[in-house]
């Protein structure tokens, strides 16, 4: 047995597991952004508190001419970096992990 292989096996899956939360957490935020909530609901202001910081950071890269269109593209550009963290990034540990058990 390789402890290292499975460890490395049980952080791919805690990975995997914190994206799909957060990507339920992203697109949660964006239909209750449709709908114009109590900003004063604590559901609301922690949906806020988890997502805004990360869309803060993407618009400052996003073009400026995507903000004359009245859309916010951010949740849709984090959503795809979500997608290719959890495709690529656990995907390459599930990969480590089985060379690691594979060459014992």
């Amino acid at each position: 047995m390789n402890a290292a292989a499975y460890l490395i096996i049980a952080i791919a899956k805690i990975l995997n597991i914190i994206i799909n939360i957060y990507t339920f957490v992203v697109a949660f935020a964006v239909l209750l952004s449709w709908v114009n909530p109590d900003q004063y609901n604590p559901i609301v202001r922690i949906l806020r508190q988890l997502t805004e910081p990360v869309f803060w950071r993407v618009r400052r890269f996003l073009p400026k001419a995507l903000f004359r269109t009245g859309i916010d593209f951010s949740p849709l550009v984090v959503l795809f970096i979500l997608i290719i963290l959890q495709t690529v990034g656990v995907q390459l540990l599930y990969d480590l992990a089985a060379t690691l058990l594979t060459n014992k």
